[in-house]
């Protein structure tokens, strides 16, 4: 029956929880999704409930388990954002704060102050990322700190701390398993990439007790099984893949060798390109895992825009439009931006960058400047910081990069996508669908159920560039110009 095996795969995000049924030749049977919501309690925190996030997961995976298909489910797999960090009670599974998301600055002070101890180039060696509150470690301490006797009961392992795919394989196993893969581990900024361990030292230095960590295996592992009740899938079914969702997205595109990019466009949007070895970035970029089959790490280098896909969002609703394609509509409008730059600092500026201390500015007004100048310069600021991330990632690999590969919603418009490729002066290629993440993650665990998920490159969408070498050259300098201001 192996040839009639499904994978149900998760893709739990920042602004949508979805879920793919998937088939070895990477068709998509069916697909559910729910929205989810982001609280901003105060200026630069960001946070969402994990109860929600575990009713929006259980919600479209009832829905899929309802087809006709659902019967031919072989595994689930799991891609989860990233970062984003949840600490519960061991004995009853309940959350004991809020999820504390990746876009999350609260502990800014905190990555400061170990900055100017003089701690960055340990924890970068160690991990390859620089101190950031965009990574868990930090946010981990946060709330420990804000629960009650936190710290001695994560001490005698009553309390578990997890990403995202670390607390739906808690509450999909019914508590059975703690778990997480390398992928997701790299990204806590306490697991040692060399090494393949969590750190002493890292742990010591950001005050996270190892015993709240979970298990870290390769992302095709068999994570645990499925219990009875927890949802409408019955017991038993294996969770056999699971993986940052970025990076499954560069697994879906079918990258396995270094020199090609991908970009994820989301609510911020992560580029990622394998490297042959473990690296260290010179121009503002990370190093991480960029995906473990069957023991074997593989690296990448990475970039991490914080605003992104949400840029939009926030101009459309400045504006008082209906949502992000009516901006994009109205952005047509115009042949250009008339000299108005947008730079979306909105939680600060991620790479290649990292300023928290930040916040977005809008320049180059005028008499003459409309609505839909405003809402050009938003969609060409997503563009801009592709262009900025991706300049930097040929830098640290010392060689020119032949174009970039795209996923997430913001691909799908084809006004963003052809300027995108202006402005890189390089082929743009666009998969046929957006769902990139959940598939790199099916294919994931038909690779830990010991087959091959054999979809190719047909339905592709090529953008070629066409703008002028003078009026790319324009535009950027402009867009530096802005973003120079900004930081100085």
């Amino acid at each position: 029956m192996m040839d009639k095996a499904l994978v149900l795969a998760i893709d739990q995000g920042t602004t949508n929880t979805k879920a793919l049924l998937v088939d070895r030749s990477g068709a998509v049977i069916a697909a559910a999704s729910r929205p989810m919501t982001v609280d901003y309690p105060e200026p630069g925190w960001a946070e969402q409930s994990a109860d929600d996030i575990w009713a929006a997961v259980r919600a479209v995976v009832d829905e899929l388990a309802t087809n006709p298909r659902a019967v031919d489910i072989a595994a689930l797999a799991v891609s989860n954002q990233r970062e984003s960090i949840v600490v519960w009670d061991a004995a009853t599974g309940r959350p004991l704060a809020p999820c504390v998301i990746w876009q999350c600055r609260r502990t800014a002070g905190a990555c400061e102050a170990l900055i100017a101890a003089g701690h960055g180039d340990f924890v970068e060696a160690r991990t390859g990322l620089g101190i950031n509150p965009l990574f868990p470690a930090s946010k981990i301490a946060w709330i420990l700190d804000r629960i009650p006797d936190g710290r001695a009961r994560a001490a005698a392992g009553t309390i578990r701390a997890g990403t995202i795919d670390s607390w739906l394989l808690w509450n999909f196993t019914g508590g059975k398993t703690h778990a997480t893969d390398h992928s997701n581990a790299s990204r806590t900024q306490l697991f040692d990439t060399e090494a393949l361990v969590w750190s002493d030292e890292l742990c010591a230095l950001f005050g996270v007790p190892k015993t709240m960590l979970a298990e870290v295996k390769s992302s095709d592992s068999r994570f645990g099984e499925t219990v009875a009740s927890v949802t409408a899938l019955p017991a038993g079914i294996p969770i056999h893949g699971m993986m940052g969702d970025s990076h499954a997205a560069l697994f879906g595109h079918g990258v396995r060798e270094p020199g090609t990019v991908k970009a994820t466009y989301g609510t911020g949007t992560s580029l990622m390109s394998l490297v042959p070895q473990r690296v260290r970035s010179r121009h503002g970029l990370s190093g991480t895992i960029a995906w473990s089959l069957g023991g074997k790490i593989w690296h990448a280098l990475e970039g991490n825009i914080s605003v992104s896909g949400q840029t939009v969002a926030f101009m459309a609703s400045l504006l008082g439009l209906k949502d992000a394609g009516a901006l994009a509509d109205l952005a047509m409008t115009v042949p250009s931006s008339n000299g108005v730059a947008f730079v979306p600092a909105l939680v600060g500026l991620g790479a290649p960058h990292w300023r928290n201390d930040v916040r977005g500015e809008i320049s180059g007004l005028s008499l003459g400047t409309q609505p839909a100048h405003l809402a050009r310069a938003a969609v060409e600021a997503v563009a801009f910081q592709v262009a900025d991330v991706f300049a930097a990632m040929e830098a640290d690999i010392g060689a020119p990069l032949s174009g970039l590969s795209v996923d997430g919603g913001a691909s799908r418009n084809d006004f963003l996508m052809q300027f995108q490729a202006d402005i890189l002066g390089r082929p743009l290629r666009r998969g046929k669908f957006p769902e990139v993440s959940a598939l790199g993650a099916a294919s994931v665990a038909f690779h830990g159920l010991g087959l091959a998920m054999t979809g190719g490159e047909e339905g592709q969408t090529l953008f070629t560039p066409v703008m002028p070498t003078e009026a790319r050259e324009m535009h950027l300098a402009g867009w530096r110009k802005a973003v120079g201001h900004l930081l100085d």
